[in-house]
């Protein structure tokens, strides 16, 4: 019984884990089609990024409370998993109202906060 639940636990690290690498990756994806918006490509691209990101969002707050709760893993990466959600949708607000002043550092605060958990998920001391 003990062994099935270190494994329960443990699977659901993992997987929060993945979560976070998926969510670093759409987010990364969005700098990339924000560059094309520069050169006056990529807006469908950015469009359909940005609901990837929410996507991402709204996984890495479930798995976030998953690995804390029952796994028993710290709060504070669940609670930068709300955040990183909570920001992705000012920032498609920002953007669909075209206030660049704001958006751009919420893209960067998003990015931030994304590449924090993506090092501490994979730090060995974890």
């Amino acid at each position: 019984m003990a062994t099935q639940v270190a494994e329960k636990r443990s699977g659901l690290r993992t997987a929060f884990t993945v979560v976070i690498a998926l969510n670093l990756l759409a987010v990364l994806a969005q700098g990339v089609t924000a560059g094309q918006l520069i050169s006056g490509a990529g807006t469908a691209a950015h469009g359909m990024g940005a609901g990837a990101v929410h996507v991402a969002g709204v996984l890495l707050v479930v798995f976030g409370v998953l690995a804390w709760r029952p796994a028993g893993g710290p709060a504070w990466p669940a609670l930068v998993s709300v955040g990183v959600l909570l920001l992705g949708f000012v920032q498609s607000m920002t953007g669909g109202s075209g206030a660049v002043t704001v958006h751009v550092p919420l893209a960067l605060a998003i990015c931030g906060l994304s590449v924090w958990l993506a090092v501490w998920a994979f730090s060995p001391r974890r």
